[in-house]
């Protein structure tokens, strides 16, 4: 299994997302549109009835499809649960965060001594929650609570698989990939949203940070592992996200990552597997 793992990780996986990232922003003749988006839509089971656009001559390009916007009122929010699903897919880890390394996530949270440290209340305990965005998903990711985003940190890393099949077989994935961390705090302290990149995945936009590039050359080895950056309104006001606001944007499909501090008595109403959609609750605690 490991020598099959070093030759997956051989392969120049960063390179053909670039390409094939460059592939998805070139303009279509409007005359394949139609077939090109609804063959793809058969395949991955795209609901295009939700799109905003129906006329799927008015996408340019694959990724104009790939992040299409939803019609409103589509994705309602939960006003009744402290937090929402950011995105359509499917939960593949969730739960409260016991031992050095959050399950199939490992990397995202480390030793019990900095798990404590990003506690800021002695009342509270640490969770996390794991949304897998398959192909056919809507591509947009929305904020899950209301909160201040304060600090971003990029890592390069590789553009690996993040189908939860490949995450069996790859230790520590998620740190292994690109991604971008976004960390801040809401009404029970930290609160943190990572978007892990992914291959084929052209880029990730956020849309509150202009200033992160994802999917580029690698980084020098002299240059730092990762990229941070203090995030701030053009007023120097911090950033304020409502529950359910969009926050980003991932070209084909990825993976959310949140890791939150809440009350020891947080329960979950979630099952491993199971479907999600944005805007869902995924609590039916007394916490909000």
């Amino acid at each position: 299994m490991h020598f099959q793992v070093t030759c997956y990780r051989a392969v120049p996986l960063r390179i053909l997302s670039r390409i094939w990232g460059w592939i998805m922003k070139k303009q279509l003749p409007a005359s394949v549109r139609p077939w090109l988006y609804s063959y793809y839509a058969s395949i991955f089971g795209c609901n295009l009835e939700e799109a905003a656009h129906e006329d799927l001559k008015a996408y340019r390009s694959l990724a104009e499809f790939f992040c299409r916007p939803l019609k409103d009122g589509v994705r309602p929010v939960s006003e009744v649960d402290c937090i929402v699903s950011p995105a359509d897919g499917r939960v593949i880890s969730f739960g409260p965060v016991e031992t050095c390394s959050v399950e199939q996530v490992k990397g995202t949270c480390s030793p019990s001594e900095y798990r404590q440290s990003l506690l800021l209340n002695k009342d509270t305990a640490l969770y996390q929650c794991v949304v897998y965005l398959a192909p056919g998903d809507y591509h947009r990711f929305h904020s899950p609570v209301q909160w201040d985003v304060i600090f971003r940190r990029h890592f390069q890393g590789e553009l690996l698989s993040v189908n939860p099949k490949v995450a069996q077989w790859i230790p520590d994935l998620f740190t292994l990939n690109e991604r971008a961390v976004y960390v801040g705090h809401w009404k029970h302290g930290f609160f943190s949203l990572t978007a892990v990149g992914a291959t084929n995945v052209g880029s990730i936009h956020v849309y509150c940070d202009k200033e992160l590039i994802t999917n580029q050359r690698k980084w020098r080895k002299m240059e730092s592992r990762h990229r941070d950056s203090f995030l701030m309104e053009p007023q120097g006001e911090k950033i304020e996200m409502c529950k359910g606001q969009p926050f980003g944007e991932f070209r084909l499909g990825s993976t959310i990552v949140l890791l939150f501090e809440a009350p020891k008595d947080y329960k979950f109403k979630l099952v491993n597997g199971q479907r999600i959609l944005v805007g869902e609750g995924i609590s039916d605690c007394h916490v909000g």
